[in-house]
């Protein structure tokens, strides 16, 4: 600790961490005064403990958002310390104190739930920046834990995730369609969920005791698509040593989901039709119909109308299965609940990792500043990548596809409202001098989190050096 700077620095109080308990444990007298009097110009209740038995004595008897634990305690493993203290206060942020000789250790401390690391000696502006990412990942859990709970009571059907007014409109299309057992066209583009809406129709009727069916009609090949639905007699064709049944009659009192309809060939459209105008199928190469009694849901990311007007769908069959239709909205139509289908999915994730995770602010502005032409499965798929690279609890803009966090040639909004195009070279800039910042210099360590061999990471800071 430079005690030039301790007695220079008075920041102004940061609204933010007001009423934040802060522990710091340092068997220094006088890091533990600077730390205490640094935290509470910053708005912090702080307390101090001299030993990690102390430490446990006030962690034990109070609540405690935030312990800067210094890693080289008297008789006390500093690993071992950090375990206890995540035992006795899970949610607590941790933040170790190390001196340069023992990076590697700070490092393996952030692996078993450590929030960050601060080499000694260090200037009060850097606990300051320190002190400042803890308030601000500290108000990002505490808004995560609101957007859950929220969640909790914005559901609309089954797993279905929104509150936007375009999904609100969806539910009550939901809500109607359960009502009735006419067919529906469900109509959206690639990843909005178009199967999980038909399984909300199907739980929320009359029949939601009965099976439901989906078919895809976009992955079977043409040649099996129909024994698929009809089913076939013993013989019908080379293969089929015995009668299997049809998807149609299977669903019996149930509901078939035929999704991408749009794919289904024309002459296929024709025994469909006839299926759900008369009720009954012949199975291939049979001369028995079977009487059915299923109720018909259907999706399409394609344009039907289009494809009636060039021929390639039936125009009686889409009358037939249009008689109610629900559009699913694109997420980018629906931006606002882009932070509930976060906190949805990392909530699930963290579940199955058996650590929580949540996003920063940068990353959650890139998450909403991104199209999403793969809609919620692409948000869906992109967190699961983002959770398996990351080890740490915050997942950050670096850490989400180069599409996203790039900005893709799209608009990231800033702090005024305004948006700017961000170049990818200067978001790679940005980036790696960032990294820097945050392992306070350590080289070396950047180039490994960044992914990046050194001497590619030198040719970078030498680049950006002379563009200076």
């Amino acid at each position: 600790m430079t005690s030039a700077a301790s007695h220079a620095f008075a920041p102004p109080q940061l609204e933010s961490a007001n009423l934040l308990n802060l522990v710091i444990v340092d068997d220094e007298r006088s890091v533990r005064d600077a730390c205490r009097e640094a935290a509470q110009s910053l708005g912090f209740n702080a307390l101090t403990a001299d030993s990690a038995e102390h430490a446990y004595g006030v962690l034990d008897s109070q609540m405690v958002d935030v312990v800067m634990l210094d890693l080289k305690l008297p008789g006390a493993g500093g690993l071992e310390v950090l375990r206890r203290i995540k035992e006795l206060r899970p949610e607590a942020e941790v933040v170790v104190v190390t001196g340069y000789a023992t990076v590697h250790s700070a490092v393996q401390a952030m692996k078993n739930g450590a929030f960050d690391y601060v080499t000694k000696p260090f200037t009060m502006d850097e606990l300051k920046r320190l002190l400042e990412r803890v308030t601000a990942h500290l108000k990002l859990k505490s808004e995560n834990r609101i957007l859950r709970e929220k969640l909790k009571s914005k559901r609309g059907f089954g797993n279905i995730v929104g509150s936007s007014p375009e999904m609100e409109r969806l539910y009550r299309m939901i809500s109607k369609a359960a009502q009735s057992n006419h067919p529906v066209l469900i109509l959206g583009e690639s990843g909005t969920g178009k199967e999980m809406v038909a399984r909300a129709i199907h739980n929320s009727g009359s029949l939601r005791d009965k099976p439901i069916i989906p078919v895809d009609c976009g992955s079977l090949v043409p040649t099996l698509i129909e024994s698929e639905l009809f089913g076939y007699v013993k013989g019908a064709f080379t293969g089929a040593v015995q009668a299997k049944e049809g998807l149609l009659s299977m669903a019996e009192g149930g509901t078939v989901f035929l999704d991408e309809i749009g794919e289904l060939p024309v002459d296929l459209q024709a025994k469909l039709l006839r299926a759900i105008q008369e009720k009954e199928i012949r199975p291939v190469g049979g001369t028995r119909r079977i009487n059915i009694n299923v109720r018909i849901l259907a999706a399409t990311n394609r344009d039907l109308e289009q494809a009636v007007s060039q021929g390639t769908f039936r125009r009686d069959l889409y009358f037939r299965l249009n008689v109610l239709n629900l559009r699913i909205p694109p997420l980018r139509e629906r931006r606002q609940d882009i932070p509930l289908l976060v906190s949805s999915f990392l909530e699930r994730m963290s579940q199955e990792l058996g650590q929580e995770r949540t996003v920063s602010d940068n990353a959650m502005k890139a998450l909403l500043a991104y199209d999403w032409p793969g809609n919620v499965r692409e948000l869906e798929n992109c967190l699961e990548r983002a959770c398996a690279m990351n080890t740490g609890p915050v997942i950050h803009v670096t850490e989400l596809p180069s599409a996203i966090h790039s900005g893709n040639g799209h608009t990231i909004p800033e702090g005024d409202g305004m948006a700017k195009i961000i170049p990818i070279s200067e978001m790679e800039r940005k980036t790696i001098l960032n990294t820097i910042t945050q392992l306070n210099g350590d080289k070396l360590m950047a180039a490994r989190l960044l992914g990046i061999g050194k001497t590619t990471l030198y040719r970078k800071l030498k680049e950006y050096e002379s563009q200076a």
